[in-house]
């Protein structure tokens, strides 16, 4: 019974983690229109967005174009639903990364020169943004012992206090899954490359909206994992959310870099103190 009950809880966050996913996309949409002196749409704009999406005729060029989003949308919904569960850290990061090795294949089975450069930009991507959070994952594990995510709810201090470099390396790799500047190389969000997004130009219709809820889920699901740095009281929401906000503004006041800088640099450097990170703490 008590399973049953976790179980139906951890659904239950689903609508909820699309609603909080929109509204975010709202709220980013605002804060970039308010720090470019422009009025923005309303923090609704998304949801109107996605509705029309599913709305269009289905239109794909490949098989692979309509099996993706519907894989991508279903392994963030998975992997939302484990860490709503306060399960494996591991597992749930495996079965989110599923949904993104399909958005690439999908990517890739086009022949737009757009498609094929911005799937293996994504490759990349994923290797910078994945790595980092298996670090945090091996962070989470050597102070609990564990790598369940209710290991970090019972700490007597918060993680962010024995893990504060990965935390700096966490939001390095938020910047990258929000698809925000500098490191927005695999599907740029801003108004001036709608048309050719990247990884997302030929998807249209139902099959884009899927793609933008997937996206949502997404980027709550990196938030949820930064609520682990302080996972007790207001810091468990005040945390992440100074985290997204602080990439909405380095959106605006960086330019775009190349994946050799983003691999190089920004990755190299996040990896050096992550390592550091847990070179101290195991020590």
């Amino acid at each position: 019974m008590e399973v049953m009950l976790t179980a139906g809880l951890s659904l239950a966050t689903l609508p909820v983690a699309i609603l909080l996913g929109g509204l975010l996309s709202g709220i980013d949409r605002r804060l970039t229109a308010r720090l470019q002196s422009r009025q923005g749409p309303p923090l609704s704009q998304p949801f109107f967005d996605v509705l029309k999406l599913l709305a269009k005729e289905r239109v794909v060029t490949n098989p692979w174009q309509a099996f993706a989003p519907v894989t991508a949308l279903g392994s963030a919904a998975l992997a939302l639903v484990l860490f709503a569960a306060q399960g494996d850290l591991l597992v749930i990061l495996f079965v989110h990364l599923v949904g993104g090795v399909f958005l690439v294949l999908g990517a890739l089975a086009s022949g737009s020169p757009y498609s094929q450069i911005a799937g293996q930009r994504e490759l990349w991507q994923m290797f910078c943004c994945e790595t980092l959070l298996f670090l945090i994952a091996g962070g989470l594990y050597l102070s609990t012992g564990s790598f369940r995510v209710s290991g970090a709810t019972g700490l007597p201090a918060p993680l962010l206090f024995r893990l504060p470099l990965l935390f700096a390396a966490f939001v390095f790799a938020l910047t990258v899954k929000m698809r925000k500047s500098p490191f927005d190389l695999a599907g740029c969000q801003h108004a001036h490359q709608e048309l050719v997004r990247g990884v997302y130009t030929e998807y249209v219709g139902p099959h884009l909206g899927l793609l933008e809820i997937a996206h949502w889920l997404e980027v709550v699901l990196y938030l949820a994992v930064g609520s682990l740095f302080w996972a007790t009281g207001w810091g468990m929401v005040l945390l992440p959310l100074a985290a997204f906000l602080a990439v909405i503004v380095l959106d605006n006041i960086a330019a775009r870099l190349t994946w050799r800088w983003m691999l190089g640099r920004g990755w190299g450097v996040a990896f050096v103190l992550a390592a550091v990170n847990l070179f101290w703490l195991k020590g």
